[in-house]
């Protein structure tokens, strides 16, 4: 295999290396140390990348960010992103101003105090886009993190190629335009894995004892995992695969009890920080980790519906990588290091499988992000053992040109995915333009289907005592007549026995229902508005195809 280096002429026997001789030796033994290391621990030379290593990085993230900032403008907000980031700028004005704010911790799938925060921050700046910029930043921030991982741990071209396929993945170039916090989970977990491989690359360690600096990787992978998980809960699925490879990684270079002594600090730096943010938040934060998380309402979607989707959308990252576990493992003789491509692969199981036991699509696309970064190292190793078949030097420069030929293909899929993502709500502009008026004009109540896009982007948002959902309904005291039920028929709605007590009083000066979201329970509160002769429908709204029209009722106790 052409590593990229000479033989360094060893001293003949029976005679001491002369000075010149030993300078040459040293130097040779440092560059190798500066050297990527391939699985079995030799070093991992260029084979062919005339772009300098910066620069292949420069260009993946250069193409992913163009990809990414295409789709910045595609659509409105996302139901998400707009409850996200109207949530931010009611905690910045708690924060600022002592300003009463909603139990967002009791229904947020991650603590309302982080991302929300960031996201706030730069909508103020700059609006919506602005926003998805940011998570753009964190996305590239996140690939940039899986290069340098890969470089560690098996060289440049697998590099490349774990990087180029990550950054070309629709769900991706996806996130890198959506503003919520799946973007700052993916790339606090990414930080974490990358510091468990830092740690792990320092001077081999015969004894059990601990290298210098390497402890001070493992406590802040294990701090930074901590904000992840708490930035999202559901990314603590991805907790095993850290700690698992901060075993592999160490057990390859140390003595196995340093490895079980680093992956036991992870663990320990992990849960204490995360044990006291549960007890300091209270109920609230333990009923929204138990609601989103730990205790999810199923869905009606079959297991292999949800192992469809998720096929189709990483489908080539899992090939490639499942190509990489079987070069791994087929390797003679086994080392630890042997089973990193398969632990990195097992990663992209996680979401679908835990999704399925649930019955449920709902942010597939989204949750499985995290997988697809940890199998690109794997698919990066694959490519790169391919490569390293060819033989010859220029026979490894051909090779390498044609995989990155073979980019497009991958590229194309990304692309149309992530078009598909990003343009798969409705406009809400004509939506907004014409309730806006209606609710600024009045001080009353407002019933809207998941009302979050009419509180981010109307003014009367900042008013959120006057807004119910078909959730629940938000009293004059600004609590709420409960969590959604599954008295409605339908996962999610709200109790129709209690809208209907509160319509009958005229509780609400406009009501706006679309009947896509919570269906069952919009036709019951159209049939007690239509038997109360207090409300009338003054304005229909069509809302895209796939979602109905708007229907907008108001109280008009005159008539």
């Amino acid at each position: 295999m052409d590593q990229g280096f000479e033989s360094s002429r060893p001293a003949e026997p029976g005679r001491l290396a002369t000075a010149p001789e030993a300078t040459r030796v040293n130097s040779h033994r440092r560059d190798r140390s500066r050297t990527p290391q391939n699985s079995q621990g030799t070093p991992q030379g260029n084979r062919g990348l005339r772009i300098p290593a910066l620069g292949q990085l420069f260009l993946i993230l250069a193409l992913q960010a163009v990809l990414s900032l295409r789709l910045i403008k595609a659509d409105t907000a996302f139901q998400d992103e707009a409850l996200y980031l109207w949530a931010g700028h009611r905690e910045i004005a708690h924060l600022l101003h002592g300003v009463p704010v909603p139990p967002f911790p009791t229904y947020f799938s991650g603590a309302p105090v982080i991302y929300p925060l960031f996201g706030a921050l730069t909508d103020s700046i700059g609006g919506l886009s602005a926003a998805r910029i940011l998570s753009l930043l964190f996305m590239l921030g996140a690939t940039g993190l899986l290069w340098s991982s890969a470089r560690l741990l098996y060289g440049e071209v697998a590099a490349f190629f774990a990087a180029a396929l990550f950054a070309l993945a629709g769900p991706t170039l996806h996130l890198g335009s959506f503003a919520t916090y799946d973007a700052m989970s993916v790339f606090g977990v990414a930080l974490s894995a990358w510091c468990v491989v830092k740690a792990s690359k320092g001077r081999s360690a015969p004894s059990a004892h601990e290298q210098p600096g390497g402890t001070g990787w493992i406590i802040a992978a294990g701090l930074i995992l901590a904000l992840a998980n708490a930035t999202a809960y559901s990314i603590a699925l991805f907790d095993p695969v850290v700690i698992l490879l901060a075993f592999i990684t160490s057990a390859s270079r140390a003595n196995p009890r340093l490895a079980l002594r680093r992956g036991l600090t992870l663990f320990i730096v992990l849960v204490v920080p995360l044990g006291l943010g549960v007890l300091i938040g209270g109920s609230y934060y333990r009923t929204g980790i138990n609601n989103t998380t730990i205790q999810r309402a199923p869905g009606p979607d079959s297991a292999l519906a949800i192992f469809a989707d998720s096929w189709f959308w990483t489908g080539v990252i899992a090939v490639i990588a499942l190509i990489g576990v079987l070069i791994s493992l087929s390797r003679r003789p086994w080392t630890a290091m042997s089973w990193l491509p398969l632990l990195a692969t097992g990663a992209l199981l996680l979401v679908p499988a835990e999704q399925a036991s649930l019955h449920t699509t709902a942010s597939l696309n989204k949750h499985g992000t995290m997988g697809a970064w940890f199998a690109a190292i794997a698919a990066g190793f694959a490519i790169d053992a391919f490569i390293a078949l060819s033989g010859t030097s220029r026979a490894k420069t051909i090779t390498i040109g044609a995989c990155v030929i073979a980019l497009a293909f991958p590229a194309e899929i990304g692309i149309a995915q992530a078009r598909t993502f990003a343009t798969e709500w409705p406009d809400s502009s004509s939506f907004t333009a014409i309730l806006g008026p209606l609710v600024d004009n009045s001080s009353g109540r407002v019933l809207a289907e998941d009302p979050s896009i009419a509180e981010y982007y109307l003014k009367a948002g900042s008013q959120w005592q006057r807004w119910s959902g078909t959730r629940n309904i938000i009293l004059p005291s600004g609590k709420s007549t409960g969590g959604p039920s599954q008295s409605a028929g339908v996962v999610g709605s709200g109790n129709a026995g209690v809208f209907a007590v509160f319509i009958q009083e005229g509780y609400f000066s406009l009501v706006a229902l679309n009947y896509a979201d919570t269906t069952a329970l919009d036709q019951k509160i159209h049939a007690d508005l239509t038997h109360n002769h207090r409300y009338h429908i003054i304005d229909v709204i069509p809302y895209g195809p796939q979602h109905g029209t708007y229907v907008i009722w108001r109280y008009e106790p005159r008539r």
